[in-house]
C-alpha cells in the first residue's frame, strides 16, 4: 500500500497539502506533518500554517544576560530554540512552501536600548521545502532550500515578554 492508496483515508483526519516523492505533507491542528519518510519515521513540526495560538514569547534569559558578554550567545540560543512557529518563519518564506524546524541559525544585526524595552533586529537562517505534485512524470525532486529572513524583536525590559515581527 503506497501513499496514494492511503490518501483518502488520511483526508478524513487531516488536510493533505501535497505528496512530494515518497512523503505526504499534511496540515494538522498541531502543525505540518510528513508521513512516509524513507527512514520509516513519522516526523512532525509543531508549526500550524495559520497559527491560532499567538502566545507571547518570553526571553527572560536573554534579558537577564543583557549588558554581559554572554548576551549575544544567550539571545541566539534562546531564539533558535523557539522554533519556526514562534519566530513566524512561515511568513518569511521566499523559496519553499513549508518552513522546517531544524537548523535554525541566528545572526544579530542590531541591538538598541529604548525606554522600557530592547529593540533587536536579527537575521534568521533556516530551511524550507517546496513539495511538488509527485506525479509519476514529475521531474521535480523534493529538496530542502536555504531561507533567510529578518525579524524585529521588542523585548519588554521589566517582564521579558517579546513581540516578534517579520521585516518585509
Amino acid at each position: 500500500m503506497g501513499l496514494r492508496d492511503i490518501l483518502p483515508l488520511v483526508a478524513a483526519h487531516v488536510t493533505p497539502l501535497c505528496v512530494a516523492g515518497d512523503r505526504l505533507f499534511c496540515s494538522t491542528p498541531r502543525g505540518v506533518s510528513i508521513a512516509g519518510d524513507p527512514t520509516g519515521e513519522r516526523r512532525s513540526w509543531a508549526q500550524p500554517l495559520c497559527p491560532r495560538n499567538r502566545e507571547m514569547t518570553n526571553l527572560t534569559r536573554s534579558l537577564q544576560a543583557f549588558g554581559t558578554p554572554d548576551f549575544e550567545t544567550t539571545l541566539k540560543q534562546e531564539l533558535a530554540g523557539l522554533g519556526p512557529d514562534a519566530l513566524r518563519l512561515q511568513q518569511g518564506l521566499m523559496v519553499g512552501s513549508v518552513s522546517l524546524g531544524r537548523d535554525i541559525e541566528v545572526m544579530l544585526l542590531r541591538v538598541r536600548e529604548e525606554p522600557g524595552r530592547l529593540a533587536v533586529r536579527a537575521g534568521i537562517f533556516f530551511t524550507s521545502v517546496l513539495g511538488g505534485c509527485a506525479c509519476a512524470d514529475d521531474p521535480t525532486p523534493e529538496e530542502e532550500s536555504n531561507e533567510y529572513c529578518e525579524l524585529e524583536l521588542e523585548i519588554d525590559r521589566s517582564t521579558g515578554e517579546t513581540r516578534i515581527a517579520i521585516v518585509q
